[in-house]
């Protein structure tokens, strides 16, 4: 009961925090992109897309949590914890959009540098520098970065956005100091690149949770020796491990036991078997008990008349 009651609290946790952190960086966002209109700024308005991104992620990863929060019914039968996977991907997706309109957008500055207000644009950066100063500093304390992928993508966005400024800034330096008109689109490129890699990478997790492959912190092969090292255990087989959202594991198998391991016994074994993979961070355990002498094969349905057959079979004995 500890256990779901450290859940919920972090969860509660992680909310609040989101919803913080999405006002602070929406409203900022706006400052920027209009500061860099008005500057000039293609580094600025790079920087101001990677606070969109932001700003979405953020409000994706609240929005997961409310709609999270719905209890399971007959026809979602896992409520709607999924939607948060569904809205990293989204996120991802929107992150490697904004980078190739910067890339499009560089590529022209590149060729014929506009003039940029070198000073409004690093006085805009460096604020924009402490608000996502700000903003890591609200993610870190709050939530659970480690182990859920949305607020973990919220966090990386506000990472790269802090590169960005760091960019931005060394770009208005530049141009202040030395006239250098092409350092503008060089920190937009680099910003672009930082989007265009957090963008791929949150976008291949979250397909690969919705794929149902493999958490990344579960060894399947550190699994299946776990529980075919519990005495009374013959193997298991038809093994499925996945991630129902970020930090839920389940797993589903069948467990062919030793002939004289009496039903109470069996139940041990389970027990057994649930506290061992407790430890191995998977929650949701579904397992098939069956016997030695008539296992069921490798296929995953398990026909009815099969275990008829073997019933009578029993008797006849």
């Amino acid at each position: 009961m500890g256990h779901d009651h450290g859940h919920s609290h972090t969860h509660g946790g992680n909310k609040k925090t989101l919803f913080i952190a999405f006002l602070i960086t929406t409203f900022y966002m706006v400052a920027e992109a209009i500061g860099g209109f008005l500057t000039n700024s293609l580094a600025l308005i790079a920087d101001a897309g990677h606070m969109l991104s932001d700003s979405i992620s953020l409000l994706v990863g609240f929005l997961a949590f409310t709609v999270g929060e719905k209890a399971a019914s007959h026809a979602k039968t896992y409520g709607y914890k999924r939607f948060e996977i569904l809205a990293a991907v989204f996120n991802g997706v929107s992150l490697v959009a904004i980078a190739a309109y910067i890339f499009y957008e560089a590529y022209h500055r590149f060729a014929d540098p506009p003039e940029v207000a070198s000073g409004g644009m690093l006085a805009i950066a460096v604020v924009g520098l402490l608000v996502n100063v700000l903003v890591a500093w609200i993610l870190i304390r709050g939530g659970d970065t480690k182990e859920n992928l949305n607020l973990r993508a919220a966090f990386l966005h506000v990472l790269g956005d802090l590169l960005g400024s760091v960019g931005a800034i060394a770009a208005a330096l530049l141009i202040l100091f030395f006239g250098w008109a092409w350092a503008d689109p060089l920190a937009s490129v680099i910003v672009a690149v930082l989007v265009l890699i957090s963008g791929w990478r949150v976008t291949k997790e979250g397909i690969h949770v919705l794929m149902e492959g493999t958490p990344r912190n579960v060894d399947i092969d550190e699994v299946t020796a776990a529980i075919n090292n519990v005495p009374g255990i013959c193997n298991i087989h038809d093994l499925h491990v996945w991630s129902i959202t970020s930090g839920r594991n389940a797993l589903s198998g069948h467990v062919v036991v030793e002939d004289n391991v009496s039903f109470e016994e069996t139940q041990t074994l389970l027990r057994k078997i649930e506290h061992l993979l407790k430890d191995m961070k998977i929650g949701h355990v579904t397992i098939q008990i069956e016997n030695k002498e008539h296992p069921h094969g490798e296929s995953v349905l398990c026909q009815d008349v099969q275990h008829e057959h073997e019933h009578e079979h029993h008797h006849q004995h």
